[in-house]
């Protein structure tokens, strides 16, 4: 049975989109929520980062919440959570200010991995609302290999280690600056895809060096990408014109767009999914071959033909969830 856990910024439910029913978790109200993981093979015990509430851990599939790490993780905002595809007990959190945490028990204890703020580019990173600050924004374990990760720092870099955070590598010529969202796939080795405030880009040497297929994509302040699970070179991502148009429902005017192989960006108008004006970024999740969800102040919607078509995933959200943004969203089949 295919599972949704999706996050609004206030509101966290577990989604069974076959009975188009949802449950709520008990103890996540007034949380600032952030992010979501889960791995598909441990998919009663839920991870939510929370701004100023720490690191959630569900062992029920997201109906009770409590918080884990409190006593190693120093900072109370997680904004960023994985789960490592080959260990469903290996656990990494990113925290603002910029820290990386991992756990080797499904998150019942945790380690620092320091060095981070070492990068020479550090004293460069900056998150503009909080220009003081900065964070990580997204954190994405490479599925071919244990020891290597993108970090990325919102904003300022795109780091990673290739060992586990024993040590990490500064960002590289071509990679972007405001990364948002990472993803990479199981079949496709060496290849991730990001989605970031200054662009699109793609690598296929696992971050050594990174394309810029701009093609087509009218707007260029990317928040969320998914790939195809049958088909790596099926790629969607959500972008606005700016950070304003992407994240204020006063002001928002964002888009779905899909590049197929080399082809340019196609935007996905027309086809059931709420998109333009009024509506805040999507975080879109990819599930079975030419699936996938996506999650806006418009409610949660699916294709099944990659695209082409949408329909709304029939859940009940609280009216306030209209000015909000989506914080995260995994699918389990």
């Amino acid at each position: 049975m295919t599972t949704v856990y999706a996050a609004m910024r206030d509101r966290f439910l577990a989604v069974d989109p076959a009975a188009e029913t949802a449950a709520a978790a008990d103890n996540l109200d007034g949380r600032a929520l952030e992010c979501v993981a889960v791995h598909p093979n441990a998919s009663d015990r839920v991870f939510v980062g929370t701004f100023e509430s720490g690191l959630r851990r569900s062992t029920d599939g997201g109906a009770t919440f409590e918080r884990v790490g409190a006593d190693a993780i120093e900072q109370e905002s997680v904004t960023a959570a994985a789960v490592s595809p080959d260990d469903p007990d290996v656990i990494w959190a990113g925290t603002e200010p910029s820290r990386v945490y991992r756990s080797g028990d499904g998150g019942d204890t945790w380690e620092h991995r320091d060095g981070l703020t070492d990068l020479p580019s550090s004293d460069r990173w900056s998150f503009p609302p909080r220009p003081h600050t900065h964070h990580v924004r997204w954190i994405e374990p490479d599925p071919h290999d244990a020891g290597h990760l993108y970090v990325a720092v919102e904003a300022g870099a795109l780091v990673t280690t290739d060992d586990a955070g024993d040590t990490w590598r500064d960002r590289v010529p071509g990679s972007r600056r405001d990364t948002h969202s990472m993803t990479t796939h199981p079949d496709a080795p060496g290849r991730a895809w990001a989605a970031a405030g200054d662009g699109y880009a793609e690598t296929a040497d696992g971050g050594e060096t990174w394309s810029r297929p701009q093609d087509g994509l009218d707007r260029t302040y990317c928040w969320s990408v998914a790939v195809d699970a049958a088909d790596p070179d099926r790629v969607l991502v959500s972008a606005a014109r700016s950070a304003r148009e992407a994240h204020s429902a006063e002001r928002a005017e964002t888009y779905v767009y899909r590049r197929v192989g080399g082809s340019d960006w196609e935007r996905l108008d027309g086809r059931g999914l709420p998109l333009g004006e009024g509506v805040t970024r999507p975080v879109l999740a990819a599930a079975d071959p030419g699936e996938f969800y996506a999650l806006s102040n418009r409610g949660l919607y699916r294709t099944r033909d990659a695209g082409d078509s949408w329909a709304e995933v029939g859940v009940d959200w609280p009216e306030r969830v209209r000015d909000q943004t989506a914080r995260g969203l995994v699918v389990v089949p």
